[in-house]
């Protein structure tokens, strides 16, 4: 989804002396926030990439989602309803505005432009997050390894407009995101390849069917 509203161009606007708004940089791996508080807490990640990852209580990993830049994320878009804690993790550096929802909704007592652009906006950024969110329900609602495989494909190369991707995953992180074991999921990538499905150059991945 395309949209004229342009987080660094707004960013540049910002009122320094704005306490409600806060800038951080993040190194590869660390957690960003976390969703098990109650807050009213909203994030943009201004550059970089960083994964929304939970572990349940037997300490298997499920990476649930990933964001990239200008995306929004935070607990007010995801209800916590588990004991399971949720990460936010950079997979590499990472720039992240932090904001509380409801100065968004209110504006502060500044009267700061950037409140005012996110009021504008809002609406478009959780569009484009519930947009991803249903792709990802989508994703988990397929049976088999194969299906989740070949319809993740699709939408990737839907996404990049080429039948030529590049996983934005490691393979590891392909079987967290998918929900599958990595090694079954190697062998499905192997038969996908070895029938004619897919070509694979390690994460560049070339879809060879319609």
């Amino acid at each position: 989804m395309k949209t004229d509203f342009e987080i660094l161009n707004f960013f540049k606007e910002l009122n320094s002396n704005c306490s409600t708004v806060i800038k951080r940089t993040f190194s590869k791996g660390e957690t960003i926030t976390t969703y098990i508080e109650k807050r009213a807490q909203l994030c943009i990640l201004m550059s970089g990439t960083a994964n929304l990852i939970r572990y349940d209580f037997n300490g298997n990993k499920t990476i649930i989602g990933q964001f990239t830049k200008d995306e929004i994320f935070g607990e007010i878009l995801y209800p916590t309803n588990t004991n399971n804690e949720l990460f936010v993790e950079a997979k590499e550096s990472c720039d992240v505005l932090f904001f509380n929802y409801n100065n968004i909704i209110t504006g502060c007592t500044k009267k700061c432009k950037i409140h005012q652009e996110l009021k504008n906006n809002i609406f478009t950024l959780i569009m484009k997050n519930t947009i991803k969110l249903n792709t990802r329900i989508e994703l988990l609602t397929k049976k088999t390894i194969r299906d989740k495989l070949l319809t993740y494909f699709n939408i990737s190369s839907y996404k990049n407009f080429d039948r030529t991707f590049v996983l934005p995953f490691s393979l590891t992180d392909l079987a967290d995101y998918l929900s599958v074991d990595r090694s079954a999921m190697m062998r499905e990538l192997a038969r996908l390849k070895n029938e004619g499905f897919i070509k694979k150059q390690g994460n560049k991945i070339t879809l060879l069917i319609k």
